[in-house]
């Protein structure tokens, strides 16, 4: 029987992530091996809107597993967020001849592909931000490459602290969400880690650590901040006021989104890929291919942006526990 999807594009938007690359890899060639065209899509819903396209094949994937960013570059739209937007995206989509779209990206990306998918436009998502913050999916891709980038510059920092009494204060990303320092927190043995899920209270979370591990005999403190949490400068001139110790302040920004894919993200990513082109193959479009429970489930989009996760706190007793106390 002939497939009756013959042609798909392949995007990513919003915030890149390690393991994108990987992803695109994936659609690619697994549309080439079921005999379905496969178009780039340059610039996330942007390039839709605007033709900005490039056909692609196996040849054209080669070598981009290693890759950190994005061949197809990626971009945020505001005229994508506009009916006058989407009309102009969907006619782009009836130029080309598409029958589908896979989108890669985060919640943004995702509120996108629902409004093309309304318009007549299957499109399957595939959950990729160094949040890890996405309802519908129990990892996201990226989120792995993030912590081992953060880890790996906090080890160092650790290194050049270690002969001074002072207090080491890095902010990694996670607006929302503080899965990122709560894990980087772990692995690097924290003093604090400080979440949004968990309203600051600086006596408690930051002062009275501090103390119970100078009591302790430690001399080096380090506090790992998420974004969404507070400011690290800020908190760090309330350590030096209330203290007396000299903190230094480290915003990793962006450094965490680039980097080489570990072989979590490489891995995920390449199911997920495969995963959403067979969905598609199968007539199941408007969907997100999210790992629940450790195995890819397709969830209808709809339902996949109403749902939520909790940052698991039991992670945050362990943080907790694992700190020297006196």
């Amino acid at each position: 029987m002939e497939a009756k999807v013959k042609r798909i594009g392949v995007l990513t938007s919003g915030g890149d992530a390690p393991g994108m690359n990987a992803a695109i890899r994936a659609v690619v060639r697994t549309a080439v091996n079921l005999g379905i065209e496969c178009v780039g899509i340059r610039r996330g819903w942007n390039g839709l809107i605007h033709s900005d396209f490039i056909p692609m094949n196996s040849d054209s994937v080669s070598h981009i597993l290693d890759q950190g960013g994005t061949i197809l570059y990626t971009a945020r739209s505001e005229e994508f967020m506009t009916p006058q937007g989407r009309e102009k995206a969907l006619a782009t989509c009836k130029l080309l001849g598409l029958d589908g779209i896979i989108a890669i990206g985060g919640d943004g990306t995702f509120h996108g592909a629902l409004e093309l998918s309304r318009l007549g436009i299957p499109v399957v998502g595939i959950p990729a931000t160094i949040d890890n913050d996405l309802g519908c999916s129990n990892y996201t891709i990226g989120f792995d490459t993030a912590c081992n980038t953060a880890v790996s510059c906090i080890d160092k920092l650790r290194d050049t602290m270690q002969s001074h009494e002072r207090c080491s204060l890095v902010e990694v990303m996670g607006r929302r969400a503080g899965y990122l320092a709560l894990y980087v927190g772990i692995a690097v043995g924290a003093t604090a880690v400080l979440i949004p899920e968990r309203g600051l209270n600086f006596q408690r979370d930051v002062v009275e650590r501090i103390q119970e591990s100078r009591i302790a005999g430690n001399t080096h403190y380090m506090i790992v901040v998420a974004e969404g949490a507070g400011s690290a400068v800020e908190i760090g001139k309330q350590i030096h006021q209330s203290l007396d110790i000299e903190p230094r302040v480290t915003v990793l920004g962006h450094i965490q989104r680039g980097g080489s894919p570990t072989v979590r993200d490489r891995e995920t990513a390449s199911r997920m890929g495969y995963a959403a082109v067979q969905a598609m193959a199968a007539g199941n479009g408007s969907c997100v291919i999210g790992t629940q429970q450790g195995s890819l489930e397709a969830i209808p989009i709809e339902k996949a942006l109403t749902m939520t996760k909790k940052l698991q706190m039991e992670r945050y007793a362990v943080m907790e526990a694992m700190h020297n106390h006196a």
